[in-house]
């Protein structure tokens, strides 16, 4: 069994999977738009079918998945849950908050904690909460 933490965006999803990709070494291995799906132009926009139904991000064996909300699911914003990573090294761990606090709202600032040599929490500019947790002192 895989857990896969599936996000949501409204319209932002292309451009926060490609961010993600960049900052977390992984790879976009799928972005399907609405506008693919059967029939969609009888009940979408144009606007609406471009925005994205279903994106892969694999980051070594990990996968992120997510997508844009439509119309009948309007956006609410992630509440209650932050996507957490867990690296091997400080420099690694100051590296992608530095990325992803970039342009967002540092919620903790990333410092050395009683279980980790560095902890931080952040929502990016896409409004995903992160926690970046480094149990190594390397």
């Amino acid at each position: 069994m895989l857990l896969n933490p599936y996000l949501t965006f409204d319209g932002q999803c292309e451009a926060a999977f490609r961010f993600y990709a960049d900052c977390l070494g992984g790879t976009v291995t799928a972005l399907a738009r609405f506008g693919e799906a059967p029939q969609c132009d009888e009940v979408l926009t144009p606007e609406q079918r471009d925005r994205i139904m279903h994106a892969r991000l694999a980051v070594g064996d990990q996968v992120l998945m997510g997508s844009d909300t439509t119309p009948e699911h309007p956006y609410e914003g992630i509440h209650g849950c932050a996507v957490s990573l867990n690296v091997d090294s400080i420099a690694e761990a100051e590296r992608i908050f530095r990325t992803l606090a970039e342009g967002g709202t540092v919620q903790m600032p990333l410092a050395q904690t009683f279980w980790a040599a560095r902890f931080g929490m952040c929502v990016d500019r896409f409004g995903v909460p992160w926690m970046i947790n480094c149990e190594q002192s390397q």
